[in-house]
């Protein structure tokens, strides 16, 4: 109640200023008009006479204009220009009454424009004048100056929320940004001063407090160097999440926050074609396989929004699937979307046909698959009956219930793998190269690197050594990986559905690989701890691990897709009658719990399999992928 009444009394405060203005606008312009001297008497007669419908009809034109829903501390260019028009329409008006009344007798022609002039200096002067008072006690109570990194929209918005919320602490006292056309512009009265690179000398020079990263649209590669620069200075700094995370792209001193991980590996913002891929769900039946882990239940979360008729859920892990159904239980309430949540191993192929069956499923993301490398090394068989055997079953399920589509998730291990897991993921490529070839349901098959922050990842295994205060253990100083969001991997899995037309295997374009030796060192910063804290340990490389992944095998070659993020890689031929017969003989061997005749099995579907720790040359996959998207 208080803060309404105050705001009334300030609105009524402008009022009664702008009413005061009114008359002594019109006198004033009399008094102009005679070269500040005296009026003669008629005409200062006339004047008083006229007064009143000048008043009149200004002040219905200032409220028509809404002079008066601003907030003078706020005022800014919109406010002068409702000024103006306010101004205009009110002389207008006058002078249309004056005409009827007095035929303009006594009213020398140059009274009302200067009337509008000295009115537009009285009402915009002070407001302005106000705001530069009030902006002057806010600069002299902060105690944070800042330095904005990035003068484009984002930067702007982002100083002009500072400079607008009183209660915050932060001063800006200067940008700078790369761009050259840039340089020596001001934006709300702050000037860019130079370049990234010039940021130490920067803030030395105005004494910055804080730096503030306003470059919500960078690279990852650029975001690293900004980082990187401003690190030097020892300074904290925030910066603003990135183009896709910010909610309607609005931009917020509340938007602030520290440097994450994704925001160093992270990869361009990515842009999809969300009509085509709504289009593709909306009312379809979709059933997601391994639904419980990080990928899969990333999906899930996306198709929810996507309106399918409806969702079901399986994974063999309970506990998993207690997690996903309590996290989206909350969201289904407000969806049109049905959701079942099944407690399913991938190998009951029983269980599995009536669950597609029964639902009528018309979509399946196969996303279960065993994916840690070290420890599927010496359990070749349970590697093979799982990743291999179960897609295989899975599969036959889709075919016998008239799936329209299968999409699987594969990963780039199963390039020229070195290790079982790598291996079991090729073949189940195979598996799904082999089914379409023969039926209706279009099977498509999406690879890609490691995912950030899914469950047993590298991230996952550097958090929990840092909160036992270390050592951080890497395998090799050179290896490196291709890294995306899960948020990502998922949102392009989804846009792969859309563009497929089924026997695709879809590569997406992971960007540039990252040493596992910086991210180390990336999280050792960003959690607060220094180098000398806790120490960077280099183990050897595990078995089945290579120094370098790859994305595609050197006789795929990728051509480009309708999504530019998305590569389209042909797929070797295969010889389906004695893929069948492998396949045959693989069951066999699992029931039979052989591991040796399980791995030759393995070996004779996947040739290129170098079972060692033989190290790897670089593969050329970045230089090729730009050749493509160029």
């Amino acid at each position: 109640m208080k803060a309404v009444l105050s705001q009334w009394r300030s609105r009524w405060a402008a009022f009664a200023h702008d009413f005061l203005s009114i008359p002594a606008a019109w006198l004033g312009a009399y008094w102009l008009r005679f070269n500040l001297g005296e009026i003669p008497e008629e005409i200062l007669a006339q004047a008083l006479f006229t007064l009143p419908w000048v008043i009149l009809f200004q002040t219905i034109a200032l409220w028509v204009f809404g002079l008066y829903r601003g907030v003078w501390r706020f005022a800014s260019l919109p406010d002068l220009i409702r000024i103006v028009k306010a101004i205009v329409m009110g002389s207008l008006m006058t002078l249309l009454a004056v005409f009827l009344i007095t035929r303009m007798q006594n009213l020398p022609r140059s009274v009302v424009p200067l009337y509008s002039i000295l009115l537009l200096f009285i009402l915009g002067g002070s407001r302005f004048v106000y705001r530069w008072y009030k902006d002057k006690r806010y600069f002299a109570s902060g105690d944070q100056r800042v330095l904005i990194v990035g003068a484009g929209l984002a930067g702007e918005s982002l100083v002009r929320d500072l400079l607008r919320d009183i209660k915050n602490s932060y001063i800006p006292v200067a940008f700078v940004d790369d761009r050259e056309q840039k340089r020596g512009r001001e934006l709300h009265g702050i000037r860019v001063v130079g370049t990234c690179d010039d940021i130490p000398a920067i803030a030395h020079r105005y004494n910055v407090d804080m730096i503030l990263i306003a470059v919500p649209s960078a690279k990852a590669s650029a975001m690293r160097r900004i980082v990187a620069i401003c690190e030097s200075t020892k300074l904290p700094v925030r910066t603003l999440p990135g183009t896709n995370d910010l909610v309607s792209g609005l931009v917020s001193v509340k938007n602030l926050r520290e440097i994450s991980l994704e925001d160093l590996l992270g990869r361009d913002p990515v842009t999809l074609n969300w009509h085509a891929i709504q289009e593709s769900l909306r009312d379809k039946v979709v059933l997601v396989s391994g639904g419980g882990g990080s990928i899969g239940s990333e999906l899930c979360r996306q198709i929810m929004k996507l309106e399918p008729s409806k969702l079901i859920i399986f994974d063999n892990s309970e506990y998993n699937l207690f997690c996903v159904e309590q996290e989206l239980s909350e969201k289904a309430n407000q969806s049109k979307t049905q959701i079942f949540y099944h407690l399913v191993d991938l190998n009951d192929n029983p269980a599995l046909s009536r669950l597609v069956h029964h639902h009528q499923v018309q979509i399946i993301f196969h996303a279960a698959a065993y994916k840690h490398v070290p420890l599927l090394e010496p359990q070749i068989r349970a590697a093979a009956k799982n990743n291999i055997l179960g897609t295989f079953g899975i599969a036959q399920v889709a075919i016998d219930n008239n799936v329209e589509k299968f999409v699987l998730v594969s990963s780039d291990k199963a390039v020229n793998p070195t290790n079982v897991m790598g291996a079991t993921k090729r073949v189940a490529e195979l598996v799904c190269q082999y089914f379409n070839s023969q039926e209706k349901t279009r099977f498509i098959t999406v690879r890609f690197g490691n995912v950030l922050g899914s469950r047993g990842s590298v991230v996952e295994t550097f958090q929990k050594q840092l909160e036992n205060g270390g050592p951080i253990t890497v395998t090799h100083p050179d290896v490196t990986r291709y890294f995306m969001t899960i948020q990502e991997a998922s949102q392009l899995i989804l846009q792969a559905l859309a563009i497929g037309e089924g026997g695709e295997l879809f590569v997406l374009d992971m960007g540039e690989p990252i040493k596992i030796s910086y991210m180390a060192e990336q999280m050792i910063r960003l959690a607060g701890n220094k180098d000398k804290d806790i120490r960077i340990e280099y183990i050897g490389l595990r078995p089945g691990e290579k120094l370098f992944e790859e994305l595609f095998h050197k006789n795929e070659h990728l051509a480009p897709t309708s999504h530019t993020k998305i590569l389209k890689a042909h797929s070797r031929i295969i010889e389906n009658h004695k893929f069948e017969q492998s396949i045959f003989e693989l069951s066999n061997a699992v029931n039979d719990c052989s591991e040796e005749e399980s791995f030759r099995i393995i070996k004779e579907l996947v040739p290129e399999l170098t079972h060692s720790r033989q190290i790897h040359t670089m593969p050329e996959f970045s230089k090729k992928r730009e050749e493509i998207l160029v």
